[in-house]
């Protein structure tokens, strides 16, 4: 799975990130519940659940990273995080 839309787009392939140096934020839990990131050649950035490691990565260009941090940032999925519905 990769990038919007989840379609494969190439040049996204497992072994562009089995190297790759991944890291988790320092708010994360020791019981899971977690995502890592790492950076890929070309910028783009894998994301996946540190809880599955050898489960599936979503690949995003750095543009759409930086408009999710934007968004998060902003409190645009604090809705999603306390289980209510978005309006």
């Amino acid at each position: 799975m990769t990038g919007t839309g989840g379609g494969k787009r190439p040049g996204n392939r497992a072994d562009d990130w089995e190297n790759a140096a991944w890291r988790k934020s320092g708010r994360s839990a020791p019981g899971g519940n977690c995502v890592e990131l790492a950076v890929l050649s070309g910028g783009r950035i894998a994301v996946r659940n540190s809880r599955y490691p050898e489960g599936p990565v979503l690949v995003w260009s750095r543009e759409e990273m930086a408009a999710f941090l934007r968004g998060a940032k902003d409190g645009d999925f604090d809705a999603l995080a306390c289980g209510e519905q978005p309006a």
